[in-house]
């Protein structure tokens, strides 16, 4: 028969046995050890589905003895110390590694592969998405949503998509950023879901703009009595459409609308001096009021420089006088491209 030692002894080895169990549990324990030390264990990269089993797995636990904790470390660190090379988490991750060693053919197809969902957090891919494909949601959603959207994305990318917007526009969404705080996370999770399964349901487009910019650009490239008569042969057959490239269309005449004064600097030194003299001497009889415009809005020295030149050489001959004016007008809308200066709507000009 047991003696009263012996039950007490079964009873302190039963109290230091470790307890059984599975994968999910020994990861609770884990997780919940490296939070009491300040180690942050990268839990949002885990899914939403994942984070909520670990939770639930982590709430069932209650205490933990030192036998238990010990064995789940040791197998831990074991797994570490095997542990020889670490591969990307998800299509992502993949894709920033293999970029420069494959296709553009595999690689579009492995991005749109991954966008249709890999179970990852929507807002995660939201983020990493080209700011061409959420400029639309700003323009079309409603403020509120407008404003957590930028609310998940990185402040560069958030500050760059706001400044693009017309003012009235950006003031309403920024407003709409103090309206966010009471949002549920669950509910912010469902918006997220939803405008990534709109913005990835759009086909994908042929071209990288629409019709109105690509004639436009075209049209800004060719000299004003060609410009005019296929926008007249436009208007008869698509008055619509020709308004609206007509509006899509920079030429040298629309630098003082559409250009801050505050470019000017960085656009003069982008085109060669001589070319911008012909430019200048071509404007004071075509489209003085750019000329002004520009000359106004670099240092005086400058100024006065180009403008003795420019009417001491004349007028140039026609097609050269159009040339520098497009060369102009070239260098502008590569600054635009490169995100140097942005060009202002009508509506700001």
């Amino acid at each position: 028969m047991p003696t009263l030692a012996a039950e007490d002894a079964a009873a302190h080895m039963a109290d230091i046995t470790p307890k059984r169990m599975n994968r999910r549990q020994k990861a609770a324990v884990i997780v919940r050890l490296l939070l009491s030390q300040g180690v942050s264990p990268g839990l949002d990269r885990l899914t939403p589905a994942q984070q909520g089993d670990l939770a639930r797995a982590m709430s069932g636990l209650g205490q933990i003895d030192r036998a238990t904790l010990a064995g789940i470390v040791r197998e831990f660190t074991g797994a570490l110390d095997n542990l020889a090379l670490t591969m990307p988490r998800g299509m992502h991750d993949v894709l920033e590694i293999l970029d420069p060693h494959i296709s553009s053919l595999a690689r579009d197809g492995l991005k749109a592969e991954a966008e249709i969902g890999d179970g990852t957090d929507p807002w995660l891919r939201l983020a990493a998405m080209d700011p061409a494909r959420l400029r639309p949601i700003l323009a079309e959603e409603s403020a509120e949503i407008c404003a957590i959207l930028l609310s998940k994305l990185s402040v560069a990318k958030a500050a760059s998509l706001l400044s693009e917007l017309a003012p009235a526009r950006a003031e309403l969404i920024a407003h709409a950023v103090a309206l966010t705080d009471t949002v549920q996370p669950e509910t912010i999770l469902r918006i997220g879901e939803q405008l990534h399964a709109q913005i990835v349901a759009e086909p994908k487009r042929a071209f990288p703009t629409g019709p109105v910019q690509r004639v436009g650009a075209i049209l800004n490239a060719v000299n004003t009595a060609a410009r005019e008569a296929v926008l007249e042969g436009l208007d008869a057959r698509d008055a619509a459409f020709a308004g609206e490239v007509r509006r899509a269309i920079f030429t040298f005449h629309h630098i003082p609308k559409r250009v801050e004064a505050a470019d000017v600097p960085r656009i003069t030194r982008a085109v060669d001096g001589e070319t911008l003299k012909t430019a200048l001497a071509a404007g004071l009889v075509q489209a003085p009021l750019a000329v002004e415009f520009l000359l106004e809005n670099m240092s005086k020295r400058m100024a006065e420089q180009l403008r003795d030149e420019a009417e001491a050489a004349g007028a140039p001959r026609e097609a050269a006088g159009e040339a520098a004016m497009q060369a102009v007008v070239a260098a502008i809308r590569g600054l635009e491209e490169a995100g140097e200066l942005r060009l202002l709507t009508e509506e700001e000009g």
